[in-house]
């Protein structure tokens, strides 16, 4: 359609400029606001223990390491798979190949080229049996792997696996020009990694601070913000004073914060609260060597004597739901019909002394073969929620009998020394969980020796089966009821007691736009945040 008379078409625009007048101030002008520039520092409990991807297993080590190294594939903000460092992918029709094609130009910080032998180099260092690592399970599925040429990875399974598409992110990539030959364990780049994502790495001073700079060679696009900060305050009341005074930019608040702390003029003048239940479940784990835990009934009578409505009300202030199993209520995996854990100190009484628990010198606790049923729950320093959930179990325990002690450890330690060591009786912990619904190497037996994250030692075969079996299915409603019968022997066998789900309750100083929440929560697209140059805080010498 073309405009014959030039007035109507000027009128036309000056009316539907008074109607869009916003539209476009966001769409357009925000757009053009977009400048780079500025640090943002936000607040963790906890240090990182090692930047290479395959060798940690906590969640700080693979938040900063997700900023540094990419995946072939990611979630996007819907939780929909898309390609990250693989451009696209075809999977046969037996679905035993996936054939990766990798983008081209992609660079190391140090100026070498990605490509498809980095991918390889990588499986093979993680298929490596002398190599520590949790995450080998999802590649030992792999029958051989190739790359026709450099820009070309194709993997044959032995069988079909559904998880194969998502297992390909950031943990299988490696500089193969930097450790070829090399022990990864004791490589420098655990501590000063080498970058091929939005940030790279700048410091590290230990139980202080984590710096990354922009990566401007990225081969997406540029990072908006110039830096990334990562102080590690192990204190949640110091972390929120650091807030305060204006020395933070973003943490994760409390409940109490949240809902008390953060309802005045100054924090409604400065921050953006975000709210969402997360992708992770709190539990207490039991040491199933140790002569307390090793008899079911016991583990369902703490189960029965652990009230989760309380915690929920009282720890987390209703920013929460109980948990009974590992997958969130909505979660398509979640068994809706899963019998409900209830709060019943007599039940727990009584499995106590069908389990032949019993005060026979009536001091209070309960002993069995002159040994008091007296134990120590373990947790890490610095998190509030976790040891007020510590003190409700250990004076609900008291009623049935059993004494609790609480010891709280420094992160690092915590995993050093108590869990790879497997030094612990209960501990209360978290997991944080991705969208593929596969926990093999959470509960299979084979994962329950070494290092591996099956640290409370739970063997159970039909789970094994069952394990295997959802790993094979790619039939949606069948993957489900296998997943649903995994939830149901969990129940039963109580290897963990399955606290609550939490609420993750961010806070995030105003300056900073750009934020989408989204299914996938707010960091998907943490590389297009950005804050307008006249609010810069920060600003380049």
């Amino acid at each position: 359609m073309r405009f014959k008379n030039y007035r109507i078409f000027f009128l036309i625009i000056a009316i539907l400029s008074v109607f869009f007048i916003d539209i476009i101030d966001i769409s357009v002008f925000a757009e053009n606001n977009k400048n780079y520039g500025d640090t943002i520092i936000l607040g963790s409990i906890g240090d990182a223990s090692n930047l290479m991807p395959m060798l940690s297993s906590d969640a700080t080590s693979h938040e900063i390491s997700g900023l540094l190294i990419n995946g072939l594939v990611k979630y996007d903000k819907n939780l929909n798979l898309v390609g990250d460092l693989a451009k696209s992918w075809e999977i046969s029709p037996d679905g035993l190949t996936i054939t990766f094609h990798l983008k081209k130009g992609v660079l190391w910080e140090d100026g070498k080229e990605f490509t498809a032998e980095d991918v390889i180099f990588g499986f093979k260092t993680i298929t490596d049996p002398k190599i520590p690592t949790a995450y080998a399970g999802d590649f030992m599925m792999v029958k051989d792997i190739s790359a026709p040429d450099k820009y070309t990875v194709v993997v044959n399974y032995k069988e079909p696996f559904a998880p194969a598409l998502g297992s390909w992110g950031n943990i299988v990539v490696l500089p193969k020009h930097l450790l070829e030959g090399k022990d990864i364990t004791a490589s420098p780049l655990a501590r000063k990694p080498i970058s091929l994502g939005p940030y790279k790495f700048k410091e590290w001073k230990t139980q202080e601070k984590i710096v990354l700079e922009a990566n401007p060679a990225y081969f997406d696009e540029r990072p908006y913000l110039d830096n990334y900060i990562m102080r590690i305050i192990p204190d949640s009341a110091t972390m929120f004073l650091e807030l305060k005074t204006g020395n933070l930019d973003w943490m994760g608040l409390s409940p109490l914060q949240y809902s008390r702390q953060t309802k005045n003029k100054f924090f409604n003048d400065n921050f953006n609260k975000y709210q969402y239940l997360a992708f992770s479940y709190t539990y207490m784990g039991y040491n199933l060597k140790s002569p307390f835990f090793n008899d079911k009934k016991v583990r369902q009578a703490l189960n029965y004597a652990i009230n989760k409505e309380e915690i929920v009300n009282g720890v987390l202030l209703g920013y929460g739901i109980p948990a009974h199993g590992p997958y969130k209520p909505d979660s398509p995996f979640y068994n809706r019909n899963l019998p409900k854990s209830v709060y019943d100190l007599e039940k727990a009484k009584a499995l106590l002394k069908e389990a032949g628990w019993a005060d026979t010198n009536k001091d209070g606790i309960l002993d069995k073969n002159n040994i008091k049923f007296s134990f120590t729950i373990l947790t890490n320093q610095g998190n509030d929620l976790r040891l007020k959930t510590a003190q409700i179990i250990q004076h609900r325990l008291k009623q049935i009998g059993i004494e609790a002690k609480i010891r709280t450890v420094e992160w690092a330690a915590f995993i050093k020394d108590f869990i790879n060591k497997r030094r612990f009786e209960a501990i209360i912990l978290g997991w944080t969980m991705g969208i593929e619904p596969d926990i093999y190497d959470i509960w299979h037996s084979s994962r329950a020796d070494g290092v591996g994250l099956n640290f409370i030692g739970y063997k159970n075969t039909e789970i094994d089966k069952l394990l295997e079996e959802g790993r094979k299915t790619f039939d949606i409603e069948k993957r489900k009821q296998i997943y649903f019968k995994i939830q149901e022997i969990l129940l039963d066998d109580q290897p963990y007691t399955f606290l609550y789900f939490p609420m993750a309750l961010p806070i995030i100083h105003k300056r900073f736009k750009g934020i989408e929440p989204a299914p996938s929560g707010i960091t998907h697209n943490f590389e297009k945040w950005y804050v307008p140059k006249n609010e810069q805080k920060y600003i380049a010498p």
